[in-house]
């Protein structure tokens, strides 16, 4: 079990002793039971028991994945994302990809449903392909980066990064990833 997982078995632990109940019991109650969608289940979560929206989300993907009878493989969820008519864009992420693992041999990469996050103590990059005409990177500056490319977000990442076509994955990209890297 890596670092994350291990986080996330303790958080899930915390979250059902302060819940008293297992996934398999959440999962089974007549009102989450009659929830289609994460974020109902999520806002359910919250306003019954108290939870904060971390603990309510991880508590929402559990008891989802329970009742679909467990987990996604992380295989399926990374082939998915580029798959059908996002296939072109593989070359793009596996060029980003590689700048990311090259930082350093304290990242942890974390396969997620739309998207693959790189860690060191926390994540300083997030590529995701939100659309079959692009990629999209999010890091985490240090501080407000003026140029063209790069938007100031307030999400999980501070900025993000459209990128179109391999050849914008160049010596630029790298560097605002190294500044993420070492700002995390």
């Amino acid at each position: 079990m890596d670092k994350n997982q291990q986080i996330a078995a303790t958080q899930l632990s915390n979250i059902l002793t302060q819940t008293g109940k297992s996934v398999a019991q959440h999962a089974t109650e007549p009102k989450i039971v009659s929830l289609n969608k994460h974020m109902e289940i999520l806002k359910y979560l919250k306003s019954a028991y108290g939870l904060g929206h971390g603990n309510a989300n991880l508590l929402a993907t559990r008891i989802r994945e329970y009742s679909a009878g467990g987990p996604e493989s992380k295989d399926n969820l990374f082939n998915t994302q580029y798959s059908g008519s996002k296939a072109h864009l593989l070359p793009i992420y596996n060029e980003i990809a590689a700048i990311c693992e090259a930082m350093g041999d304290d990242i942890t990469k974390v396969i997620q449903k739309t998207g693959v996050a790189f860690r060191r103590n926390k994540m300083f990059a997030l590529i995701q392909a939100p659309s079959a005409k692009r990629i999209q990177i999010g890091i985490n500056l240090p501080a407000s980066t003026n140029h063209s490319r790069v938007k100031v977000v307030k999400d999980m990442c501070s900025h993000r990064i459209n990128i179109t076509s391999i050849n914008e994955v160049d010596e630029q990209l790298s560097g605002w990833i190294s500044q993420a890297y070492k700002n995390c």
